[in-house]
């Protein structure tokens, strides 16, 4: 553990118009790798014989993944796409991958039905949560009253990014994609209210998107910055094993795009935007086909529904169920 003295005051965060991400090695918590998944390959051994995924070790599976990843990934995929059948994510496991397919037999048991896929760029959990983020809003027992409530807090949510060091001027073209989406769906824009359609075609807009997602990354930062006694015992560099101190944590792992979300960042944002979030752990690796649910839970109302994400090793989707 990182001796509480010696971290550096948090500052003002770097740009945030970064170069490609470089591939990253292993977190704590969630194996990383962002890409896609679509397709699954045999998982050859030695010999050439189909091996068991759950005799990988991490580091294997994590290998198997990022090479598999690095010649699929398919950057014409939407950002964010319409919802399919879970029966569709099964069929792409069926010849190869039987430990994965149990775990989508038990999903469907627990009353998932469907998936809605995020492009696998590394940003993927940043925009899967934004979108739920509005799309909750749709679905609230008082759709007027849940939007008030969710602008509110988003613009709470400057604060948190003024304490850290972050400038009005830049923070301000990030957040209002976000929250004229929010408010879109009650106040007529050009005579048009927001709709589920719309809210889709908005997520699949490279530029709204993508200010979204960034808008997002920098609540992730600030909250680590401004609660560096909370982050740091959990900061550590994914190669080295070392500890890092929250500025250059946020710095090399959470202010660049394109660099996928592990636990620290899962929490940091949870806490950032007052939300339950379920993250359906599908590794192929559970020996009764149940699949781990890693939970936060930041909600001000403690019965909130959860926000619910599929997490395969090195990518989050959206899943829908119950």
């Amino acid at each position: 553990m990182a001796d509480q003295s010696s971290l550096q005051t948090p500052g003002p965060p770097a740009p945030l118009t970064p170069p490609p991400a470089p591939k990253i090695g292993l977190t704590a918590e969630l194996p990383p790798v962002e890409g896609e998944e679509d397709i699954v390959p045999p998982l050859q051994g030695e010999g050439g014989e189909v091996t068991d995924i759950s005799q990988l070790s991490t580091a294997q599976l994590y290998q198997l993944n990022q090479e598999f990843l690095d010649s699929t990934v398919d950057p014409t995929r939407p950002l964010i796409d319409d919802a399919q059948p879970l029966a569709v994510l099964r069929a792409e496991y069926e010849n190869g991958s039987p430990s994965f397919v149990q775990q989508i037999d038990w999903l469907e048991g627990k009353g998932f039905h469907a998936i809605r896929r995020t492009r696998g760029d590394g940003d993927c959990f940043y925009r899967s949560v934004a979108y739920l983020f509005v799309e909750r809003l749709f679905f609230a027992p008082d759709p007027p009253l849940a939007v008030t409530q969710a602008a509110s807090g988003l613009e709470a949510t400057l604060q948190l990014l003024s304490r850290a060091g972050f400038e009005d001027i830049v923070v301000s073209g990030f957040y209002e994609p976000l929250e004229e989406l929010i408010k879109n769906i009650i106040q007529p824009v050009d005579g048009q209210v927001l709709t589920l359609n719309g809210l889709l075609q908005g997520f699949q807009d490279p530029m709204t998107s993508n200010c979204i997602v960034t808008y997002l990354r920098m609540l992730t930062s600030a909250k680590i910055r401004t609660e560096p006694d909370d982050f740091a015992p959990f900061l550590i560099h994914p190669e080295l094993g070392e500890m890092m101190d929250p500025r250059t944590f946020c710095e090399v792992n959470v202010d660049p795009t394109g660099k996928e979300a592990d636990h620290v960042q899962m929490t940091a944002l949870s806490q950032a935007l007052g939300l339950n979030i379920d993250v359906a752990y599908l590794d192929g690796r559970s020996a009764d086909g149940a699949v781990e649910f890693v939970q936060f839970r930041n909600a001000a109302e403690e019965n909130e529904l959860p926000m619910v994400l599929l997490y395969r090793p090195g990518h989050y989707d959206i899943l829908i169920g119950k």
